[in-house]
């Protein structure tokens, strides 16, 4: 019979928040693959846990996923703990979930402590909608092109970053975004956890003078359905009412529809469209 993995969250700050459940997982498993060993043992030691771990980190995620799918095929059940936090978010967790999956193996969650759940559920922002956005790409083509899409996003955003990065990220969202409120999230279940709600503005000026330390997760505000409607109403009034039809009639709209869709789009009734297209082609 084949073997099974457990994905076992750890604590991202107090110790404390170690499960019970995951403390057993970890003893009773026959293998523990650590994206960090030398910072995990410590975990271990803490809770008297014995088993035997291996190295399973980005830089070796591929090849060391196949050797743990072979071993859970062999039936040994596999643990998969990070440096702090649920693994399969931000880590190569999600490669080996998914090689698991190819291969038949039963994969399961042990939950616990997650960075950006316990950010956002603080931060004061809205939670019923999220876009979880991680760490932003270091490769700037593809980071800008992250940020443009998060531009006309209406969900409250959370990221990822790191002390060193955390002006120049500001920075870009600044540009991006506009003055958008933030709540900066760091030392999370920790004696000195701080939530520090300003604008992006105002934390630009802020860690411009204070610097920045610890790990951080940014919770900003998303754009509101209103704003992003008055923003199209406006692009569209930068325009005739005949080149507005013109672009939906030139997708194959017929011009009933078309009519219909620039009223709305214009807040306008439909007979207000009909008369100043008679206008324009008087």
């Amino acid at each position: 019979m084949a073997g099974q993995l457990y994905l076992c969250a750890t604590p991202i700050g107090n110790l404390e928040d170690m499960t019970f459940r995951a403390v057993r997982i970890l003893k009773e498993a026959d293998l523990i693959a650590a994206e960090d060993t030398r910072n995990s043992i410590k975990l271990l030691n803490h809770f008297e846990i014995k088993t035997k771990m291996t190295s399973y980190h980005e830089f070796n995620k591929v090849e060391k996923a196949r050797y743990l799918v072979e071993k859970m095929q062999e039936g040994l059940n596999v643990a998969v703990i990070t440096d702090a936090g649920t693994p399969g978010i931000s880590d190569p967790g999600e490669e080996l979930v998914r090689q698991c999956y190819e291969a038949g193996i039963t994969v399961t969650s042990v939950p616990g402590a997650c960075a950006a759940i316990n950010a956002l559920i603080i931060s004061g922002r809205p939670t019923r909608r999220f876009a979880f956005e991680a760490f932003l790409p270091a490769d700037k083509k593809e980071r800008r092109e992250i940020l443009e899409t998060l531009e006309q996003e209406t969900r409250t955003m959370i990221l990822y970053e790191a002390p060193h990065r955390l002006l120049k990220t500001l920075g870009e969202l600044y540009q991006v975004l506009g003055n958008r409120k933030i709540s900066l999230c760091k030392e999370l279940t920790k004696r000195y956890e701080n939530v520090f709600n300003t604008t992006l503005e105002e934390a630009l000026s802020y860690y411009e003078e204070n610097e920045p330390r610890g790990e951080f997760v940014l919770v900003i505000e998303g754009k509101t359905f209103e704003e992003i409607k008055k923003e199209s109403q406006e692009e569209f009034l930068s325009i005739s009412i005949g080149e507005h039809m013109e672009r939906y009639m030139s997708q194959g709209i017929d011009k009933k529809q078309a009519m219909k869709m620039v009223a709305k789009d214009r807040g306008i009734s439909k007979r207000d469209v009909y008369q100043a297209i008679l206008t324009e082609e008087e």
